[in-house]
């Protein structure tokens, strides 16, 4: 089967479960824009094994097309800590970090630029199912600070580390960077537990919840210098940012600019 054909069986599925009209967009661009639209305001719930068999076929083959970039390419800027610009989830590494919201079910908001969108798109529907049996069994929201580890699916890296960071309204306070602290200690602590040699941050609380960028930064370094120095964990570290704006901010703090 080939790309448009997988395209066009996921499209009708996801519309024919919210019983509308199957009519596609006359365009590749359009359709791909639709299906992640219905994926990202999908509920979780279970899918049939031909909808799984060929969307994980769609999304691997997205995947092989975007291209991978795999750790072992990398060069450290200091021992076990990488900087990275790109598409988080195109990164072969052991575990990534998802900015999770505090219902972690993923964004559910339609084509969104967040990369908790981007990541549950891509790993496919059973992310946002396991997700939900994971609050489903918790009973409450996620508290900011904490993590939680789930299947990677579709994305080239093993595991998904959600964490819902702090969201600044107003002035920034030492509250907010102590609960951004907190993040990076939890992914660390749970990466380790769990037996991950590799691990990738993105900019947690910046963007959508408001952190400013370059003081994030300086606590994200921080904190994981000071966790590896006192626990003596060997885990590579990855920042990964997609902006230009930010990778200029940690290259500088990493003394790499």
């Amino acid at each position: 089967m080939e790309q448009a054909q997988r395209r066009k069986y996921l499209i009708e599925y996801l519309l024919s479960e919210r019983k509308l009209p199957t009519e596609l967009p006359p365009n590749t661009d359009a359709q791909k824009r639709l299906f992640r639209a219905l994926v990202n305001e999908r509920m979780p719930k279970e899918a049939s094994k031909e909808f799984l068999r060929i969307q994980d076929e769609y999304l691997r083959e997205e995947l092989r097309q975007k291209g991978v970039t795999d750790i072992a390419e990398l060069s450290p800027v200091a021992p076990d800590i990488y900087l990275w610009q790109g598409d988080v989830t195109t990164l072969k590494c052991d575990g990534v970090v998802n900015a999770a919201n505090s219902q972690m079910l993923g964004c559910f908001c339609p084509n969104h630029g967040c990369i908790d969108n981007a990541i549950h798109t891509f790993a496919g529907v059973q992310l946002r199912q396991e997700c939900a049996e994971i609050m489903k069994a918790q009973r409450e929201e996620e508290a900011t600070g904490q993590a939680k580890i789930t299947g990677a699916y579709n994305l080239p890296c093993k595991y998904i580390l959600h964490t819902v960071g702090p969201i600044v309204y107003g002035e920034l306070t030492e509250r907010h960077e102590t609960l951004l602290a907190n993040c990076y200690r939890s992914c660390l602590a749970l990466a380790d537990k769990n037996g991950l040699q590799s691990l990738a941050f993105c900019c947690i609380s910046t963007g959508e919840f408001h952190f400013p960028n370059e003081r994030a930064a300086q606590i994200a370094i921080r904190t994981v210098e000071e966790y590896k120095r006192q626990t003596g964990s060997k885990i590579k570290v990855i920042f990964n940012v997609f902006k230009d704006y930010d990778y200029e901010i940690y290259a500088r703090l990493l003394g790499k600019a």
